[in-house]
């Protein structure tokens, strides 16, 4: 099916933050009034010639590769003529190879083909074409087009691999400006659509996840957009369809579920298949991504699935300061992206979305299944680490699902953010998540309430940001207090607190409201297989051996038959009893050879290093599991590493 393009490109710039110049939308030059002098199937003799000024790199995003670097890749790689005209990259397809300019100028081009073609940048010789989607395995956000004749050097991702494992500076360098190209791209505006109203559920659930997962993607308010509606029925379409997906004039989604995005645009789904992992990791927050980064690189099998995208709740942060060796901070978008290329170099496969619904022993293995979105998928390994964290609770308060999913947000990214621009918010929590997003959100919103049930921050939240929401002038911190009642029609209007000491309620405006309380375990896909404690995490170690311990003899004093959680928690996979003196691992759950690692997990210590730490902790314990069952994934591991 094909359609016909918005032409609200000036609106749609604004609001993802597009600015004259360098930044995101620098060079954004229309093209559809010369798009013959780009049609490839055309000879190279043109009468009109278009601007081959090459972009100005002020950000360091487009650096030029040395003379040195260029000869190495060279080596392995290989040098290609090509025409003025001739597609380099393609827009919604995947690129296999790292493309160097040698010669002449390329243009990298959004929208290419449709009425909102434009050229974004131009490149000169030394660049190299790319940005995060490339190291991933995603689809192109771009096309990349020869402006002249010229010459590039093609290297396969694999070879870039290898000579990037061993020039550790070209390798960083790499990644960061794919990160930055990455953002440049969100914020042009370039990628995919999505057509919908703002208080529509769908809407909302389908630009949480393309902005849990980097995805360069627009939003069309049905409420706000004039045109929106006209480019609906040129596809035959009514505001009554939407959410709908466009993208390329070619791809129109009608409120598809998040699967069919991913798929859509690259992202790898998990599929059944009967080869035996060595690890399988459910979630792919910090710690379910070091436990995958420490694993594959031991040779281990490795496969990783998360319900939504990587980064876990740590991928929410705007930035994240006290995390060892980053002295500026770092974003947990960054941090996940980093973690998961660095999985993706040493062999791990990640697959997003597919949630665990059952984890089931199976004699020696254990079958973890899937719902990858209408459908299910079985994956059978040796060993599992259940990393699959906890969720912020829903806030108790009357009326307050009348404004879930539009003005009422359990996390604080660039998209919740650019909701509530201009307009005051409110924060309730007092831990450092809700610390990091207040601070994030005072340099959007006019004025930020921090609403704390403690008297003092300093109960749950780290120094250094009790330091800056106390010098922000536009933040206001409202200790010991609670929120009362929500107030507002079709939208949130404002909030009313209490003091828990005098009972004195007061109201202040919010048109937004974000929440960062407690915890919730994902465990109920767990159901009744490993030992919980009473708030639903996962115990490990000697608690989860005290808990089968004390449930075994409560079911000897009562003289019944065992529960489905008693066998569970006392028995091997082969349904055996499991021995008396047989020791648990600090990380070990009580099902032999499962693992549990960062916030699932009973007792720990809720930091982003310590989830990484129990990570790659968890696969040393794991291996020393694998040896002492005689399993082959025991000696690829001591061969790994020189044993």
């Amino acid at each position: 099916m094909s359609e016909r393009r918005s032409t609200t490109d000036q609106n749609l710039r604004r609001e993802h933050g597009a600015t004259d110049g360098e930044g995101p939308a620098a060079a954004a030059t229309p093209t559809s009034a010369r798009r013959d002098a780009f049609d490839p199937t055309e000879t190279p003799d043109r009468t009109e010639t278009p601007d081959l000024t090459e972009t100005p790199d002020l950000y360091g995003a487009y650096p030029r590769l040395s003379d040195d670097q260029i000869a190495t890749l060279a080596a392995r790689g290989e040098r290609r003529q090509v025409r003025a005209g001739e597609v380099l990259v393609r827009e919604g397809e995947r690129t296999e190879e790292f493309l160097v300019i040698l010669r002449g100028k390329v243009l990298v081009i959004t929208g290419y083909g449709t009425d909102e073609e434009r050229v974004v940048r131009v490149h000169g010789p030394g660049r190299y074409l790319g940005e995060l989607g490339l190291l991933e395995g995603q689809v192109s956000f771009f096309t990349a087009i020869a402006g002249e004749d010229g010459e590039i050097l093609a290297v396969p991702l694999d070879v870039l691999r290898e000579v990037t494992n061993r020039d550790a500076g070209l390798g960083d360098e790499i990644v960061r400006t794919c990160f930055q190209r990455r953002s440049m791209l969100i914020g042009l505006g370039a990628g995919f659509r999505i057509i919908g109203s703002r208080y529509s559920p769908d809407s909302r659930r389908l630009r949480e996840f393309a902005a849990r997962n980097r995805m360069p993607h627009r939003f069309v308010d049905l409420e706000q957009d004039r045109e929106a509606e006209q480019v609906l029925r040129a596809i035959g379409l009514t505001p009554q369809d939407t959410p709908v997906v466009i993208w390329r004039d070619t791809l129109v989604l009608r409120n598809p579920s998040n699967t069919e995005l991913a798929q859509a645009i690259g992202l790898p789904v998990g599929r059944s298949d009967t080869s035996v992992r060595d690890v399988l990791v459910i979630g792919a927050g910090p710690a379910g991504l070091a436990a995958a980064v420490y694993a594959a690189s031991e040779g281990m099998a490795t496969t990783v699935f998360d319900a939504v995208a990587t980064g876990g709740q740590a991928g929410t942060s705007s930035r994240i300061e006290n995390y060892l060796g980053f002295p500026a901070g770092i974003s947990g978008a960054e941090l996940a992206d980093r973690a998961a290329i660095q999985a993706h170099k040493f062999g791990a496969e990640i697959n997003v979305p597919a949630e665990a619904v059952a984890l089931v022993p199976d004699g020696d293995l254990y079958v973890v299944r899937c719902d990858t979105g209408g459908s299910h998928t079985e994956i059978v390994s040796r060993t599992v680490v259940i990393a699959t964290g906890a969720r912020y609770r829903r806030l108790d308060v009357p009326g307050i699902d009348r404004f879930e999913g539009t003005d009422v947000h359990y996390a604080a990214t660039v998209m919740e953010a650019r909701l509530c621009a201009s307009r005051p918010v409110a924060v309730v929590g007092g831990g450092n998540s809700a610390g990091q997003a207040t601070i994030f959100l005072a340099d959007i919103a006019p004025v930020v309430h921090l609403v704390v049930r403690e008297d003092d921050l300093a109960a749950n939240m780290s120094r250094y940001l009790i330091d800056r929401i106390m010098r922000h002038p536009r933040i206001f911190v409202v200790p010991h207090t609670e929120v009362q009642q929500v107030q507002g029609d079709d939208s949130l209007r404002a909030v009313v607190l209490r003091d828990k000491h005098t009972g004195e309620q007061r109201t202040v405006p919010a048109e937004a409201l974000f929440v960062f309380i407690g915890a919730k375990p994902c465990t109920g896909w767990l159901a009744d297989t490993v030992a919980l404690d009473d708030r639903g995490f996962v115990l490990t170690g000697t608690d989860a051996e005290e808990a089968m311990t004390r449930t075994t003899t409560a079911t000897s004093a009562a003289g019944n038959a065992t529960t489905a959680a008693t066998t569970a928690a006392t028995t091997t996979r082969d349904g055996a009893p499991r021995r008396p003196d047989c020791r648990t691992n600090m990380l070990e759950t009580s099902q032999p050879g499962v693992f549990a690692v960062g916030d699932v997990r009973s007792g720990t210590v809720r930091r982003v290093a310590s989830a990484v730490g129990e990570g790659a902790t968890a696969i040393r314990m794991l291996y020393a599991y694998l040896e002492s069952t005689g399993s082959p994934a025991s000696v690829t591991f001591r061969r790994s590493r020189g044993g």
